[in-house]
């Protein structure tokens, strides 16, 4: 199965922070998915730890790329129609980070493991 995981999906991960569910923790944790990272969630992580609202145990250009290679994450790359598919969402997430993982699990047909009730409300599929 190839799935796209929420930032904070990846952040938990990562930390072994025990707030994941049974069913994402269990697909991580299985080898046999395809797992795939947005570069916008690597973005908003380096504006998150420039601004010192996320501390992490090292700087986010080795944290990152570590962890995808630890957990054989791929790096989903943002092209410019992701980044437009975005004027094409209804306006109920304000997050522009997670307006982009929409439109890229739209485009790129992959759910989204994600907590985040709002992606929920869009045509996602979305799994907890």
């Amino acid at each position: 199965m190839k799935v796209l995981l929420d930032t904070q999906v990846f952040l938990w991960w990562n930390a072994d922070v025990p707030r994941l569910s049974q069913t994402a923790h269990d697909l991580i944790a299985d080898g046999s998915n395809e797992l795939y990272l947005s570069v916008a969630s690597a973005w908003e992580i380096a504006i998150k730890a420039a601004r010192g609202s996320l501390i992490l145990p090292e700087l986010p250009e080795q944290y990152v790329p570590s962890r995808l290679q630890r957990h054989r994450i791929l790096a989903l790359p943002i092209q410019l129609r992701h980044a437009l598919h975005v004027y094409a969402l209804p306006p109920i997430h304000r997050d522009p980070f997670d307006r982009l993982l929409i439109a890229q699990s739209q485009l790129e047909d992959l759910p989204i493991l994600t907590t985040d009730s709002e992606i929920a409300r869009y045509d996602v599929r979305v799994i907890w």
